[in-house]
C-alpha cells in the first residue's frame, strides 16, 4: 500500500505529493520485478486495481506504468494491459551478490601488511585512459552524459566578470558563491550545513587527503573498507600509514559488528568509508546503520572521513542522507565533488569538515592554496541558472537504463554461477566468479582485445578478491559494449573452472 498523502491546500503541494506517490509505486513494482516476485510475462494489475489497492488517481497509476515502460521493465499490449518484459529475466539470470544464505557476514577486520599497491593500480587502470579501449574498467562515466556546452557558457560569462580583488579574496576556503550553492544542496537533502564552514578543494580526492592528513600521522592505523576504493590505499601508502580492513557486505554495506570489534582491539586513528553506493560494490548503509555508525565512532572519539561522491546518483525517489546528517560532535568530515555528476575536468570538490575545519584550511593553504577560481564561479553560475536538478534526473535515468543493459549482457554472455551486485545508484557493478578464477589474467587477456576491466586485487590492501572484478556501466550502451561483454564472457569461459562449460543459448 502506498503511503496515504496528507491533504494539501495549494496546487503546487498537490502536484508534489502526487509525484511522490507515483515514484513510490514505481519503486514498489520495480523491486517486485527485480526480486522475481513479478516474473517475465506476468500481467501487471489493471489501472483500476492499482488505484483501488493504493488509493491513487488513474493519472498517477498511468505515470508509474509509463515510467516502468521507459525503464524497459514492462511493455503495454493493446487492449490487454502491461506485462513484465523478457529483458527483466535477463537482469535476474545472474544471481545477486549476498542473496544466498551464508553470505551475510564476511571475514573479521584485519591489519594489512606494509602497503604496496600503487604500482599494481597504475599498471591495471592506466589502460582505461586509451580512447581505443572499451572502458569497462574506467572510474568515470561517459563525457557525453554531462552538459559540457552549457557549462562552457557559464565559464565564458564568469571569466568576463572576474576582477582583480576577486581572484584572491576567497583563498583558501573557496568562493562564497559556490559554497552557498553547495549549502543549498545540503538543505535540499534535508540537512543544514553552513556555507561558512565549507572548504572547496581540487576534487574530492584532495578533500579526502586533506582530511586524512589533518587527523593522522605516519604509522597511524586507519580503518578502510574491504573491498574498497583503491585511492584510499594509495593515500595510506604515500603517507606511510597502516590499513585496517573492515569487510563490506555487497547488499548491507559496511560490517558494523566487525568495526565494533576492531575499535575495541586496535588503536584506530580514523576511518575512511563510503556509506552510499560504495566503490566498488555499490552497497549502501541504511539510515539506521549510518546513525549507528556515527554513534559507534563518537563513543570512541574516532573521526570519520566520509567519501560521498556518488550520493546524488541514486535511482530511488530521494537522495540518501549521508552519515554526516547524524553527526553531533563534529567528528564526520563529509567529502564530495562535481566530478562524478557534472564536470569531471573542472576538478572541484569540497569538504564539510566538522571540528577539523581550521586544520584543513591550513593544510589547503600550505599545499595547493586554492581550487581554480574560474571553475568555481562557472559551477556556481550553472548551479544557480543551468538546471542542475534536471540534468541529474536525466543522468540517473541514463545510468539506470545502462545498468539494465549491463546486467542483461552478463546474463547472456558470462559463465553460469557468476554473482553480481545490484546497486541502487552510481555506475559500478561487482562481479564474483568461482573461487580460483583469476581476474588479473582476465584483465591481461581482455587488454589484448582492447577491453579494460578493474580486477579485484586493486581494491584490497592484501590483494584479495582475485576472483572478482568491477565493471563500469557509465557509458551509453552500444554494439561496441555488447561485443566487448561477449568477448569477456568467452575469455572467462576459457579459464578453469569454466573451460568445460558449454555456452548458454
Amino acid at each position: 500500500m502506498i503511503d496515504a498523502a496528507p491533504t494539501g491546500t495549494g496546487h503546487g503541494q498537490d502536484t508534489e505529493q502526487t509525484m511522490k506517490r507515483y515514484e513510490q509505486l514505481v519503486e514498489l513494482l520495480a523491486t517486485d520485478i527485480r526480486n522475481g516476485r513479478l516474473s517475465p510475462g506476468t500481467r501487471l494489475p489493471s489501472i483500476r486495481t492499482i488505484t483501488a489497492q493504493h488509493g491513487l488517481s488513474a493519472s498517477t497509476a498511468f505515470k508509474a506504468y509509463y515510467r516502468l515502460e521507459e525503464k524497459g521493465l514492462v511493455r503495454a499490449r493493446p487492449r490487454s494491459g502491461y506485462y513484465v518484459t523478457a529483458s527483466a529475466m535477463q537482469q535476474l539470470a545472474a544471481p545477486a551478490l549476498g542473496a544466498a544464505p551464508g553470505k551475510a557476514s564476511s571475514a573479521p577486520a584485519r591489519v594489512a601488511p606494509r602497503l604496496d599497491i600503487s604500482e599494481l593500480v597504475f599498471a591495471v587502470l592506466g589502460a582505461a585512459q586509451d580512447p581505443g579501449i572499451v572502458p569497462l574498467g574506467s572510474a568515470f562515466p561517459a563525457p557525453e552524459l554531462f552538459p559540457l556546452q552549457r557549462l562552457g557558457k557559464s565559464l565564458a560569462r564568469v571569466a568576463r566578470q572576474l576582477h582583480g580583488p576577486d581572484t584572491v579574496a576567497s583563498l583558501p576556503q573557496g568562493h562564497l558563491a559556490l559554497r552557498q550553492q553547495i549549502a543549498l544542496r545540503y538543505l535540499g537533502m534535508g540537512m543544514a550545513q553552513s556555507a561558512q564552514e565549507l572548504v572547496v578543494t581540487n576534487g574530492a580526492l584532495e578533500a579526502l587527503n586533506l582530511c586524512l592528513t589533518a587527523v593522522a600521522q605516519p604509522g597511524d592505523l586507519i580503518a578502510i573498507e574491504s573491498p574498497g576504493f583503491y585511492a584510499s590505499l594509495q593515500a595510506l601508502e604515500r603517507l606511510k600509514m597502516k590499513a585496517l580492513e573492515i569487510p563490506v557486505h555487497p547488499q548491507d554495506g559496511l560490517d558494523l559488528a566487525a568495526l565494533d570489534q576492531a575499535l575495541k582491539r586496535h588503536p584506530v586513528k580514523a576511518c575512511w568509508f563510503m556509506t552510499s553506493f560504495q566503490n566498488p560494490l555499490g552497497a549502501s548503509l541504511s539510515l539506521e546503520k549510518k546513525q549507528a555508525l556515527v554513534a559507534l565512532l563518537a563513543s570512541h572519539e574516532v573521526p570519520l572521513i566520509e567519501d560521498d561522491v556518488y550520493g546524488e546518483l541514486y535511482f530511488g525517489s530521494r537522495c540518501p542522507l549521508p552519515a554526516k546528517a547524524f553527526d553531533r560532535k563534529g567528528l564526520v568530515m563529509h567529502c564530495s565533488s562535481f566530478s562524478k555528476t557534472l564536470a569531471p575536468a573542472y576538478r572541484v570538490g569540497w569538504v564539510a569538515p566538522g571540528r577539523f575545519g581550521a586544520q584543513i584550511e591550513r593544510l589547503k593553504l600550505m599545499t595547493t592554496l586554492s581550487a581554480s577560481l574560474p571553475a568555481q564561479l562557472a559551477l556556481a553560475d550553472y548551479l544557480q541558472h543551468g538546471g542542475y536538478d534536471k540534468h541529474l534526473r536525466k543522468l540517473r535515468h541514463a545510468l539506470e537504463s545502462q545498468l539494465s543493459s549491463l546486467l542483461a549482457a552478463i546474463a547472456r554472455h558470462f559463465p553460469p554461477g557468476v554473482r553480481v551486485s545490484r546497486p541502487l545508484g552510481s555506475y559500478f557493478v561487482w562481479v564474483e566468479f568461482a573461487q580460483g578464477f583469476d581476474t588479473l589474467a582476465l584483465h591481461q587477456a581482455a587488454l589484448e582485445h582492447n577491453i579494460s576491466v578493474a580486477p579485484g586485487p586493486v581494491f584490497s590492501a592484501r590483494r584479495h578478491f582475485r576472483h572478482c572484478l568491477r565493471l563500469n556501466y557509465g557509458h551509453p550502451w552500444s554494439e561496441r559494449f555488447e561485443a566487448a561483454m561477449q568477448t569477456l564472457g568467452r575469455l572467462a569461459r576459457q579459464q578453469s573452472p569454466y573451460a568445460a562449460v558449454a555456452p548458454r543459448i
